[in-house]
């Protein structure tokens, strides 16, 4: 029997054209960062005795690491540009930390912070033009039929429909040839119908198809068995569309249990372990560096016109429902006159309870610098869902359905809803809702970059002020 060849060049030429001018980039800005610190030719005093081959053996080495760590897959056939600056941005970050570690062990030295801070930036946004440039050439690459999958899908029934709605955009790289199914009505199809199962084998082979979406039921099983048989005999990707796809259309999760194939319905990044490590270790860090520093200077202004003028302590207990919908106590600084309704009734625009004080801390949010303990102690982080009083929590888990899903994380000083417009009271049950997929979406998407996001943006809006918050 003759060897079925294929040919396996799909994305990888392109692949490493574009890891050559990430090197070549790379290259081009350390040289002429040093042209322009040393103009005088005197860059030997930048490298003290380290040979400058050693320099520029270092900065690629630490590239391929890079790679091996973080695989942006930049060839890959799925291309939007929303997470092209994200990953570009994450790459570059964690490259430059490791070649100034690397630096640092070689003895490189007289270059200033500023100096390693303007390489970085312009390193960064060179490099984030270049790979935007990349896909902006390979879209228009692919649009002239080039650098595309073959597929084929099996199945005329809804799910099949969606499939191929789905990945007929030019961004997926994928060309869909057609559809095949036995049911003699779908010929009718505007669809391109390329005939029946049994026609399947004679078409991959000929039109050199790359993967095969199959759809049909699991009652097929014969059917499905011997594609999958037929495709790794000619070594076609083959792929199922499980039959719950068609009412359950949300990103999924494939695990294993053994030989068990479990899928979660929801996608958590926080429960990889070092993923927890990485956001525990920096709400550590960020939260004592924040109580040492900032924190005792407004405890101590802050707290001496809070006894002028209001009689009760400076700070302020309140039980909160947290993580795994777990009751905590909550620190603030008291912004309100002493009340027996503290912990039932939400605070209201021209609130009689409020302080003079309290408003302006209130509209600044220095009234949460305490959660800085809290975060520290460990029953909240720096960035998650905002924490509700218990009663609260008990209402609007009567109102919004799967509302406790936002307890499945520790909740945070501030949140993706916050920075999205969410911040403040919510005056009915729409922004609330608002407020909850917003919650939902950060526990499905959170990376370390997007919690640097939220806490940047949130400094940005508290300079500004809020006049949702009261």
């Amino acid at each position: 029997m003759e060897l079925t060849k294929r040919k396996d060049g799909f994305g990888h030429l392109i692949k490493w054209i574009i890891r050559l001018g990430d090197l070549i980039l790379i290259n081009l800005c350390l040289i002429l960062l040093s042209n322009l610190l040393f103009s005088d030719n005197t860059f030997t005093l930048f490298i003290n005795n380290v040979s400058l081959g050693e320099i520029f053996l270092l900065i690629n080495l630490i590239y391929f690491v890079v790679v091996s760590i973080i695989p942006i897959n930049l060839s890959s056939n799925i291309i939007f540009f929303d997470k092209v600056v994200h990953r570009s941005f994450l790459f570059i970050s964690l490259y430059f930390i490791l070649l100034t570690a690397g630096m640092l062990l070689l003895g490189v030295g007289k270059i200033s912070f500023d100096d390693w801070l303007i390489f970085f930036c312009g390193l960064a946004f060179s490099y984030i033009l270049w790979h935007i440039a990349v896909r902006m050439g390979l879209k228009l690459y692919r649009s002239k039929g080039y650098n595309y999958k073959r597929i084929v899908i099996i199945g005329s029934g809804n799910n099949a429909l969606n499939v191929y709605n789905e990945l007929k955009s030019s961004d997926y790289g994928y060309k869909v040839l057609g559809l095949f199914d036995d049911n003699p009505d779908f010929q009718n199809s505007t669809l391109n119908y390329l005939g029946t199962l049994s026609q399947v084998d004679k078409f991959c082979i000929e039109n050199k198809v790359d993967e095969i979406y199959c759809t049909l039921p699991n009652n097929e099983e014969s059917a499905i068995l011997r594609l999958v048989n037929f495709s790794e005999k000619n070594m076609i990707r083959f792929f199922l569309i499980p039959e719950f796809y068609g009412y359950i259309r949300r990103k999924l999760v494939l695990n294993s249990l053994q030989s068990i194939p479990l899928i979660g319905i929801r996608p958590e990044p926080l429960q990889l372990v070092y993923n927890r490590i990485l956001k525990r270790t920096f709400d550590i860090v960020f939260s004592f560096i924040v109580l040492i520093t900032v924190y005792p200077i407004i405890y101590i202004v802050f707290g001496i016109i809070i006894k002028l003028t209001s009689h009760g302590p400076v700070v302020f207990r309140q039980r909160r429902t947290g993580l795994q919908g777990k009751e905590f106590t909550c620190y603030k600084f008291r912004t309100m006159h002493l009340n027996d309704k503290s912990d039932s009734l939400t605070t209201q625009h021209t609130d009689p309870r409020i302080t003079p004080i309290g408003r302006f801390m209130r509209r600044t949010s220095m009234d949460e610098l305490p959660q800085f303990f809290n975060v520290l102690i460990g029953n909240m982080s720096v960035v998650g869902p905002r924490p509700h009083m218990t009663k609260q929590t008990n209402l609007y888990n009567g109102l919004i359905d799967k509302f406790m899903i936002r307890h499945m994380i520790k909740p945070g000083i501030t949140g993706w809803a916050q920075i999205s417009g969410y911040r403040g009271e919510t005056k009915t049950i729409e922004q609330m809702e608002g407020r909850f997929k917003r919650d939902v979406w950060y526990i499905e998407n959170w990376s370390f970059m997007l919690d640097i996001k939220i806490i940047v943006v949130t400094t940005l809006q508290l300079l500004k002020g809020d006049e949702n918050v009261y």
